[in-house]
């Protein structure tokens, strides 16, 4: 049986923004802090800060998250529990709009990767909800993921997206982490829907569902609220995918 890691990362990231990014990352979250009773870290990094608002227990906006990076700021001082039980957040802010900048003045590949270690001995799961574009700061989460989640719509962009995505992996030569595309916001009931799911009869598919817009609503994750319904199901089999791949099962 493999030996499980300390800790693991995994991205959400996407090229194509509204592809459900950050209802996938809170998910998860959940799943890992809630299912698997991991010690649970979702760090936002999409200047949105769309998680943040979702889950955060502090109203205060710190514009301090690109402090982290510039080590103005220790990463810890900006850790904090969020609505949900055992899952920590490193909210977002708007800060984060010119982090891409910081990076390349900063011109420290690992820089993230290095943050992320200093945090192992206090979590066993990060998940990072990724602003979407190949930029520095994607360069960054490429080198940091332990396993990548990618939302893909069913739908020609959206799919030439994923492609694009995992050529620059392979252009960027060594090592990358594993890709785990994931069907997004599916309607079974679109013919163009339905073809691209029979074309990757392989890949886990989470429906478009009033369900999930529910999570605007009520601010909280699906199975907080609703996890005997479909999606919540589907977001319980993927985690449960996922810590597979991680564990090498």
């Amino acid at each position: 049986m493999a030996k499980e890691p300390a800790l693991a990362t995994i991205a959400v990231y996407s090229l194509k923004g509204g592809v459900g990014k950050t209802t996938f990352a809170i998910n998860l979250a959940w799943a890992s802090a809630s299912i698997s009773k991991r010690r649970t870290l979702l760090w936002d990094l999409d200047p949105q800060a769309a998680s943040s608002w979702l889950i955060s227990t502090d109203s205060k906006s710190r514009d301090a998250a690109q402090a982290i990076f510039s080590k103005d700021v220790e990463v810890r001082k900006l850790i904090q529990p969020s609505t949900v039980p055992g899952l920590d957040l490193i909210a977002a802010d708007t800060s984060l709009r010119s982090l891409d900048h910081l990076f390349r003045e900063m011109d420290k590949k690992k820089r993230l990767s290095k943050l992320i270690e200093s945090l192992g001995k206090d979590y066993d799961r990060i998940i990072l909800d990724c602003p979407p574009g190949l930029t520095e700061t994607s360069e960054q989460v490429l080198r940091a993921a332990d396993l990548i989640v990618i939302p893909v719509i069913p739908s020609p962009l959206s799919q030439r997206a994923m492609g694009e995505v995992a050529r620059y992996l392979v252009q960027r030569g060594g090592s990358h982490a594993p890709i785990l595309p994931v069907y997004s916001m599916v309607d079974r009931r679109r013919t163009l829907h339905r073809k691209a799911l029979d074309e990757q009869p392989g890949w886990p598919a989470i429906p478009m569902a009033s369900t999930i817009e529910q999570m605007t609503v009520r601010r909280k994750p699906l199975g907080a609220f609703a996890p005997a319904s479909p999606p919540a199901k589907d977001f319980a089999a993927l985690w449960t995918m996922v810590e597979r791949q991680l564990l090498g099962n």
